[in-house]
């Protein structure tokens, strides 16, 4: 059902009540409300579904909402949980991001175009029902994933519930709105150069980079040439944790299948005392990537609250060498692979086209030597997990541009705005380890930024701790912005 659809099926769950206010607003209350009696499913999905359409003409963080579909399911959990079922998420309303199958709803990616509905759910979907979830729909990201905005001509403008005249960032923007403006609990998102980190920034939320392969991206048995992952955008660190302990797994066919971790669990572990680095240097790329004073000041101040937690923290580089010339070729053939599936390409951004052709031209034994130097840049830049157990950077160099900023920029000059507003987040992608940003305040006009926390392979547990130990000491969770009726 697409967003302009009715919602008939509303009547039929108006007797179980709303939720009472301020109770039941995240995963990790909602599912021991329900398992308790306290609150219905369809009490909660229904106020979601409320929440989506108060605010499609403002936030328009939604692709595709699935009304009936939500609020039949919705009965069915409360029937579940009347029967005595219990399950991680049995009956809480999730979002999924517009690149994700969720059978019966089509995958467009952000891009223009009447696609065909989908026959499947992607495994990820496979297991959020598995743990009991209700999708309520399918969040808008921009076309292909590529840019760190979340604005297009197939579904218009997501704003940034924070301020209106902002994006949320991209190209999980769609995802990170909708959490952040409450419609929500918790999303998935995905990430090829920071794509669920820098809408959490910009929309001050914690989100999640996994492990490569920590959840699956069947039907593909790796994304966007092994650079894209799945992961979770939420308001706190737990729910952003047990959002991704119920997405994870693995299909058969994945190319990437790293050994299982208990993220909730490391939500709720003391992290011990650290050796952190703290990095202001980005990666090599040519091009000019100030640092906004106001970034700085948030993330000084957040390495001075580490500090005062009791870790170890100091300035330290880590080597990136040459990193870009490797993330290159697989994002640009990434790009290829989807748009061959795009049903009218014509319909396509010239700037898609454009990278699309680039790919072509670095395809074949240009992207094998890429995907070849993986191990050796590993090596590199991992040499500073010698001497620490987590890197500190800025997730972003800037505040969250004012919508149509990037939007109508030229190729080329949409790169140099891209980099220059995002430089830090990149790189953890071509290496396939984890990554997190977190809530590091405010810039002087009231907009959300971000700190990134960076992990060698499998080191999710540890930077899930410290994260929690920042939210219990920030208090991040506790300021919202304010909810934005249609306009």
């Amino acid at each position: 059902m697409s967003v302009d659809d009715s919602r008939d099926s509303k009547a039929g769950a108006a007797s179980a009540g709303p939720p009472r206010a301020g109770e039941c607003e995240g995963l990790a209350e909602q599912a021991p409300a329900l398992a308790d009696g306290r609150v219905s499913s369809t009490a909660l999905v229904l106020r979601s579904l409320d929440r989506i359409e108060a605010t499609q003409g403002s936030v328009n963080a939604f692709r595709r909402v699935r009304a009936e579909a939500a609020m039949a399911e919705a009965e069915e959990a409360d029937r579940r949980l009347a029967a005595g079922e219990r399950l991680p998420l049995l009956g809480v309303p999730v979002a999924v991001k517009d690149d994700t199958d969720v059978a019966g709803e089509p995958t467009a990616f952000g891009c223009a175009g009447e696609f065909p509905p989908k026959q499947r759910d992607a495994e990820v979907v496979r297991r959020l029902r598995a743990a009991g979830a209700v999708i309520v729909g399918k969040t808008n990201a921009c076309e292909l994933g590529q840019w760190p905005f979340t604005e297009g001509p197939a579904f218009g403008e997501t704003r940034n519930p924070w301020n209106l005249g902002h994006t949320p960032g991209g190209s999980s923007g769609g995802s990170a709105a909708a959490v952040a403006a409450g419609l929500v609990p918790a999303a998935l998102g995905t990430d090829g150069a920071g794509s669920v980190r820098i809408p959490a920034a910009w929309s001050h939320l914690v989100g999640i980079k996994p492990q490569r392969g920590r959840i699956s991206t069947w039907p593909d048995a790796e994304a966007f040439q092994g650079i894209t992952g799945i992961g979770p955008l939420a308001r706190t660190v737990e729910d952003a944790a047990l959002l991704l302990d119920a997405a994870s797994g693995n299909h058969d066919g994945d190319l990437h299948r790293p050994p299982a971790v208990a993220a909730r669990e490391a939500a709720g572990r003391d992290p011990g005392r650290l050796r952190i680095a703290l990095s202001w240097k980005p990666a090599f790329t040519g091009t000019p990537k100030p640092l906004h004073p106001d970034v700085r000041t948030a993330v000084t101040a957040l390495a001075r609250t580490l500090a005062r937690l009791g870790h170890f923290v100091e300035e330290a580089e880590p080597d990136y060498g040459l990193v870009g010339l490797a993330f290159v070729p697989r994002a640009t053939a990434g790009v290829g692979e989807w748009a061959a599936r795009v049903p009218d390409r014509s319909l396509l951004d010239r700037r898609t086209r454009g990278a699309v052709r680039l790919g072509r031209l670095l395809g074949g034994p240009v992207l094998r030597r890429a995907r070849a130097v993986e191990k050796r840049q590993q090596g590199r830049i991992g040499a500073l997990f010698g001497s620490y157990d987590v890197l500190l950077t800025p997730t972003t160099a800037t505040p969250p541009p004012r919508i149509g900023t990037l939007a109508k920029l030229s190729g080329w000059r949409t790169d140099q705005a891209m980099i220059a507003a995002c430089p830090y987040a990149w790189p953890w992608n071509v290496l396939g380890w984890p990554g997190m940003s977190v809530p590091a305040g405010f810039s002087a006009d009231g907009l959300p930024l971000g700190a990134q926390l960076l992990g060698p392979a499998h080191s999710e547990p540890h930077l899930i701790s410290l994260a929690a130990q920042l939210q219990d000491d920030m208090r991040w969770h506790e300021r919202r912005p304010a909810v934005h009726p249609a306009r």
